[in-house]
């Protein structure tokens, strides 16, 4: 068994709203982490952000902001909801970062120096939302935004150079691409030429990147910037003697969207440099809202913000590793999420628990009495857990984490049956000591069951483990002591209808009349001029064209809109709010806007041509 386990997430894009895809991955990467450390194994789990390019480069210009500043105030967004789901990452890594940039100037320089990078003129389609160039049938696929002519010189790596030597790595290394049917997706991909890769863009059309170290008029491309924190962070170039310990990693996890630039260009890369290849990188699949993949274009993301204040972080955490199949897409819902919480979580878990803790109390004094002399029924219990330990191993290992999560409440169930089979409560009238063998014999099958789902919900096991006051890691059957006083607990797992009930009843009380709403007017409008507040941070001073009238408004958006981009924009005015006075400006009315703790978008108008002083209904 190897005693180390490296693995990393993809870099999130750091101008991304955190949603439930980010969260899944981390989550994987969190579980998958945890599983291995308390099997004993040195554990190292990276994540972090991919925080050059264009698209930061014109956001942050667009916010009238540093690229640096825009990074620094958009990276807490996913530390913090790492946070909230509990992840245990080792590092986290920006590829601002300085460590980051002299490791990547380092492996440009080697793989310039080994002959593998060259400077040429290119003539073709650039796509700007995916910073790189294209084809012209990757053009006609409709899937590429914002596409331009480009003629320039760049600088070229031969990854062609290296495709036998992939194929051949891949087909030696049957574990190198999984899932198996995502590895014979790449070489069928590799079946054609492969082409040499763009590695740099000219600074006068980007300089929010990491510079050559060989031409200080160019940065390199992103994805020759962003693969590489998976060497920089366990050490490379820096501590040699962590860098031989971590790397190769263990598993890439990423989505199933980046498999090739990390199943082809990384490992090219990394054969130019002369650097072992990573063990396996797994793909997964999508969550789906219904059959549609969640996407910010369909407006259908979920964000996991949301559900964790509704349901908490384990229900969470569970759900997402439970209804997925490693490789393969999922379909979420709020009925099937609901479902799986009540069915797996409430009815089977928690509700064990209760049983045996309010049993345990009422007739032990709350003290886990001794099991004595183990019957027939008991030992079939004591070897089903222990073969319970080894087939859960072997599943995660083999990346089936929803079997070896099913398998594991299949065991709570059978517990459950031999609760109903046994009656205790029944029991304990006759016969005590066999009560307390029964009460013992459920309550150490759940302290087992709770070890092994640990990984996945650290926290409820961790409330779980402090009622049974034990905290021991251990699968060995006979865990508990017997003489441990239980201690009193909430519901480990409440059910979701109370919490909807309540959640209706307090909809209710903000509902309005039609009448009501008929009161407010909002009419469409342009804005024809914005500027800052005087000594007001957060403030424009904004004048909308409304039909043939001019209004001014004072609006708390110049965090996320610099003044200049919005002249021009169509938006939509409640044009009926009592005027008010702010810093000293008056305001005559107010724009609507959509908004989280994060980011502000403006309500506006798709034609450009529409109208200003329209009625909106």
């Amino acid at each position: 068994m190897n005693s180390i386990f490296y693995i990393t997430t993809p870099i999130y894009y750091v101008n991304d709203d955190p949603h439930i895809g980010h969260a899944y991955t981390t989550i994987l990467a969190d579980v998958l982490s945890r599983y291995h450390r308390n099997a004993g194994e040195d554990t190292f789990f990276l994540t972090g952000l991919d925080e050059h390019g264009q698209k930061v480069q014109q956001a942050a210009s667009d916010r009238g902001v540093a690229p640096q500043r825009h990074c620094d105030e958009m990276a807490p967004r996913f530390i913090k909801l790492w946070e909230k789901l509990h992840i245990s990452n080792d590092d986290f890594i920006r590829t601002t970062e300085g460590r980051h940039k002299r490791v990547v100037q380092d492996i440009l320089q080697r793989v310039y120096d080994g002959g593998d990078i060259y400077e040429d003129e290119y003539e073709g389609l650039y796509s700007v939302s995916e910073e790189r160039f294209i084809t012209e049938k990757e053009a006609e696929s409709g899937e590429f935004r914002d596409i331009r002519e480009l003629k320039e010189k760049n600088y070229f790596f031969r990854m062609g150079s290296y495709q036998q030597a992939l194929i051949d790595h891949i087909k030696s290394n049957p574990k190198f691409i999984q899932p198996e049917h995502r590895k014979n997706e790449i070489l069928g991909f590799l079946k054609q030429p492969l082409n040499d890769l763009c590695i740099s863009r000219p600074k006068s059309r980007l300089n929010w990147g990491i510079e050559l170290p060989f031409d200080s008029g160019y940065v390199t491309y992103v994805w020759f910037d962003a693969l590489i924190n998976y060497i920089t962070a366990p050490g490379f170039g820096s501590d040699e003697v962590s860098f031989k310990k971590w790397w190769p990693a263990s598993y890439h996890l990423i989505g199933k969207d980046i498999l090739t630039t990390h199943a082809v260009y990384w490992p090219t890369m990394l054969m130019s440099a002369g650097i072992e290849l990573p063990t396996s990188i797994f793909a997964h699949g999508w969550w789906l809202i219904g059959e549609s993949k969640m996407s910010k274009s369909l407006g259908n993301v979920i964000n996991p913000m949301n559900l964790i204040d509704d349901y908490g972080v384990d229900p969470v955490r569970y759900f997402l590793m439970r209804e997925m199949v490693l490789g393969q897409d999922a379909s979420f819902t709020l009925e099937s999420f609901i479902k799986r919480y009540n069915s797996d979580l409430a009815n089977d878990f928690g509700n064990l628990l209760s049983r045996v803790t309010t049993l345990v109390n009422k007739n032990f004094a709350g003290i886990l009495p001794n099991p004595g002399e183990l019957t027939q029924f008991e030992l079939v219990i004591k070897s089903s857990a222990e073969n319970l330990g080894e087939f859960v191993n072997d599943k995660i290992r083999s990346m089936c984490i929803n079997e070896a999560i099913e398998e594991t409440l299949q065991f709570i169930r059978s517990i459950n049956r031999y609760m109903e089979h046994q009656a205790p409560w029944k029991l304990v009238q006759e016969d005590k000591k066999s009560a307390g063998r029964v009460l013992y014999t459920a309550a150490e099958a759940l302290r087992i069951s709770a070890v092994l789902l640990s990984p996945v919900m650290p926290n409820r096991t961790a409330d779980l483990f402090d009622t049974l006051n034990h905290d021991s890691l251990s699968l060995k059957w006979g865990g508990l002591q017997p003489g441990n006083k239980l201690k009193q607990h909430k519901p480990l797992f409440p059910r979701i209808e109370l919490i909807m009930e309540k959640k209706d009843t307090e909809q209710q009380k903000n509902f309005i009349t039609f009448d009501d709403f008929k009161k407010v007017e909002l009419k469409t409008a342009e804005i024809i001029k914005a500027e800052k507040v005087d000594g007001a941070d957060r403030l424009l001073k904004i004048q909308l064209k409304v039909d043939a009238d001019t209004r001014q408004i004072v609006a708390g958006i110049a965090e996320y809109y610099n003044p200049e981009t919005l002249i021009g924009k169509k938006v939509v005015l409640v044009a009926n709010l009592k005027p008010a006075k702010i810093r000293g400006v008056e305001s005559q009315g107010m724009l609507l806007a959509a908004s989280d703790e994060n980011s502000l978008t403006l309500v506006g108008l798709d034609d450009d041509d529409f109208p200003s002083g329209v009625n909106v209904s």
